[in-house]
């Protein structure tokens, strides 16, 4: 019976910590913008992650055995770490760490303007440099999105073949 009982409180560690992973993944998406691939991405990375994290404390407690208090005791921690925590976690973190990317952006970019102030006394050299490396990465960036697109059009016509 103790056995179980210390079981039912991994289980509900497990899904507070479960929770609290995803909230972490919440603030980076509010902090940096994602596009739905990235996002996709990110959600396999993260569920892949926690079927290995619960698959493991399945193993070490029960010997792979699926209790179904285990499940319930882990919804319990997420649910409760959702309703107490995560909100106020969630949001001012993301607060906090958007502040700091804020001082981060504008102290490079104090550091920068000697070489912006370097640029313009040398005719522009160096900004026109930094258009063309500009406009080389859009142009590449452009040819690698329209192949991707090429090869998904054509995997999918594949599958449906």
């Amino acid at each position: 019976m103790v056995d179980e009982n210390v079981f039912l409180l991994h289980s509900l560690f497990m899904g507070i910590f479960i929770t609290f992973v995803y909230d972490l993944l919440r603030i980076f998406r509010r902090v940096v913008s994602h596009g739905r691939l990235l996002v996709s991405a990110e959600d396999f990375a993260f569920w892949v992650y926690c079927g290995a994290e619960v698959f493991l404390l399945m193993y070490h407690e029960s010997n792979g055995t699926l209790r179904w208090f285990a499940v319930l005791g882990a919804l319990a921690g997420m649910f409760f770490y959702r309703k107490i925590v995560s909100p106020l976690f969630v949001k001012y973190a993301a607060l906090l760490l958007a502040k700091l990317l804020g001082l981060l952006k504008r102290l490079l970019k104090w550091l920068w303007k000697p070489f912006g102030f370097a640029g313009r006394k040398t005719g522009g050299a160096v900004h026109r440099a930094g258009g063309h490396i500009r406009r080389r990465m859009r142009k590449m960036c452009r040819a690698v999105k329209l192949r991707l697109t090429f090869l998904v059009k054509v995997f999918k016509m594949n599958l449906k073949a």
